[in-house]
């Protein structure tokens, strides 16, 4: 697999990464989980993948503990770009607590489920509006000096929030390089082509798309009405992640999808990942499968690339409508 240079760093990884919501069952199904993890997890290294996604938040830590078990004897520790996430939290008054104590107890407890000494990339999850930005971005800059994290981003940050970020760090040579930033990005959310990827682009962050899939909806799976019994729409508890993605303008972009797959004789899938992976800023679009089945479909995607004529039409029938006052340098 190709290799990408993550933002305006040093740091490469691979231009597709794995991410680990889905990795932690229910705790009677333990074992099973852990053998779903393994096998995907060493289809996704045979295969040339170097970046791993988690956070802490993922199964209440129990995807980190399940990758820290595998660390090591299964896959070699130095051969993976392990990436997680400190700052989500489930509280009913905050959904972020980005404070120093939290995040570097958080990423202390991580480095513990993990099983090693340093994640190669740490990212505060989520912008919190009752902390000092400087706060927040001091825990980054201790995190690295002290050794247990090699670079640092932010996940589910606005473009306002990433700029400010972003800038501040830069103010200061002594200060940490924010590498980049995850969000959701697909064919069917292109949302942070507004202000986000501008931002990203202009200060040299590089962009890690979340559900590149359109949360499983761009595979084609759904398309008449289908609901098959064991896809997260069919889940009570995923069921509303999903729905959103069902009706209205969704479905006249899997469609366009599926005709542009049969006209290149691959899946849906495969043409919806080679578009959001080839967009301008994009370093590797998170694939979160749930089946090694499902990881080896999304890992085909590496020797193609779509034809200008499809990219443009896709580009168009998925086109997001740009309105005052972004509408004049969103340009993506």
């Amino acid at each position: 697999m190709k290799q990408r240079q993550f933002g305006r760093t040093g740091l490469r990884v691979s231009r597709i990464g794995l991410g680990t919501l889905t990795w932690a069952g229910h705790p009677g199904d333990q074992a099973a989980a852990e053998h779903r993890a393994a096998d995907m997890l060493k289809t996704f290294w045979n295969a040339g993948g170097t970046l791993v996604d988690t956070a802490d938040v993922y199964a209440d830590g129990g995807a980190e503990y399940l990758l820290g078990r595998l660390l090591g004897g299964l896959v070699p520790r130095e051969d993976l770009v392990i990436a997680t996430k400190s700052g989500g939290v489930a509280r009913p008054d905050r959904r972020s607590d980005g404070s120093r104590g939290h995040l570097l107890a958080a990423l202390d407890a991580s480095l513990r489920r993990l099983g090693t000494d340093h994640v190669d990339l740490w990212q505060i999850h989520g912008f919190d509006a009752l902390t000092p930005l400087e706060e927040t971005l001091h825990a980054v800059d201790l995190a690295v000096s002290s050794g247990r994290a090699r670079y640092a981003g932010v996940a589910g940050f606005s473009g306002w929030q990433l700029a400010k970020a972003a800038t501040w760090q830069l103010a200061v040579p002594a200060r940490v390089r924010l590498a980049g930033v995850q969000l959701e990005y697909s064919l069917l959310q292109r949302g942070v082509e507004r202000e986000v990827l501008p931002a990203a682009l202009d200060l040299g962050l590089g962009l890690l798309p979340a559900s590149p899939l359109g949360r499983g909806v761009l595979s084609g799976k759904y398309r008449d009405g289908a609901r098959p019994a064991e896809s997260r729409a069919s889940s009570e508890r995923l069921a509303g992640f999903v729905e959103p993605y069902l009706t209205g303008p969704a479905e006249h972009i899997v469609e366009a999808v599926s005709i542009a797959a049969d006209g290149l004789a691959v899946t849906p899938l495969q043409v919806a990942l080679a578009w959001v992976r080839d967009r301008p800023g994009v370093t590797a679009p998170l694939v979160g499968a749930r089946t090694v089945g499902q990881l080896e479909e999304a890992l085909s995607v590496e020797a193609l690339t779509l034809p200008d004529e499809i990219t443009v039409a896709l580009d168009d029938v998925s086109a997001p409508e740009h309105r005052y006052p972004d509408h004049d340098w969103s340009t993506l």
